[in-house]
């Protein structure tokens, strides 16, 4: 393994490394991550059975630690510690690259804080990953995590999105694929071309390109399976402004027709966004029964 300026054996404090493992497929795993992952003291998992199961196909035998979201702060001082005590500690999420819609921030910006010494073992990540084959524009792009839930929610963020020019990465569960896509139609127009990347690297993998409305009749005919985890990656808006308007309708009355009748809402929308109230209606009363026209 080459020298790193970080191994140097007088150093006195620990570094911590943040690990990208694979997706799924274990032959995207690098010599670099293997040997890092060996040699550290300590490794925060966001799920110590997922990542006990990579270790053992590696025959790495390291002492592990439970690290995710709703870990305990005396998770977060025991990796500290051990840093401070001139140990090396590994990062690692489920799957691809750590902190990419995954737990660990405050632990690197803590590290950071107390001066320690933070390095990237790079490696698989489902974003890069899935932008690399969409077809769509890569020069600029923006990653919005995972979409709430909840319908209204997930509808107003998806509103908040649908003006942008670059392209859209998100994350979505099997469970809700369905309904994010049917919304992503409703919010940003059917006809907007988007991509799904579905179980990536894995045995069952599945790469999907056509417009909002194709991909959302096929998920609900089960031509496309709602099974596994999903990327989906859509286009931008037009830089040219055209739509503008109904869009900006759109995200008005995804949150008002929650709130307030129809009518009232599509009034509302109409003076806002300057689209017709006729329009503003007829918008209105889809998102109240759901439709994505």
């Amino acid at each position: 393994m080459r020298n790193h300026p970080f191994m140097n054996a007088q150093r006195k404090r620990g570094v911590l490394y943040v690990v990208a493992t694979p997706l799924g497929n274990l032959d995207d795993l690098s010599q670099r991550v293997c040997d890092t992952l060996a040699r550290v003291r300590l490794i925060g998992a966001e799920d110590t059975r997922r990542t006990g199961r990579l270790l053992s196909h590696l025959g790495i035998e390291v002492p592990m630690v439970s690290y995710h979201e709703h870990s305990e702060a005396s998770r977060l001082d025991k990796l500290l510690e051990t840093l401070d005590s001139g140990e090396d500690v590994a990062l690692v999420s489920d799957a691809g690259t750590p902190l990419v819609s995954d737990p660990g921030y405050e632990l690197v910006r803590e590290a950071l804080a107390r001066g320690l010494a933070v390095v990237p073992i790079p490696g698989p990540s489902a974003v890069t990953a899935a932008l690399s084959v969409a077809g769509l524009p890569t020069d600029r792009f923006l990653f919005a995590g995972f979409p709430p839930a909840k319908a209204a929610a997930r509808r107003a963020f998806l509103g908040e999105l649908g003006g942008q020019t670059c392209t859209l990465v998100l994350f979505e569960s099997c469970h809700r694929i369905v309904d994010c896509i049917a919304d992503l139609a409703g919010q940003f127009g059917k006809e907007r071309r988007a991509f799904l990347g579905r179980e990536m690297t894995k045995l069952h993998e599945e790469y999907l390109a056509g417009t909002l409305e194709e991909l959302g009749e096929r998920l609900r005919s089960g031509q496309i399976p709602a099974r596994g985890e999903f990327v989906v990656v859509v286009a931008g808006a037009t830089a040219s402004g055209e739509g503008d308007a109904e869009q900006e309708a759109r995200r008005l009355l995804a949150v008002l027709v929650e709130e307030l009748p129809v009518s009232r809402a599509a009034r509302v929308a109409a003076k806002l966004s300057g689209l017709p109230r006729a329009r503003c209606f007829q918008l209105a009363e889809g998102l109240r029964r759901g439709d994505t026209t």
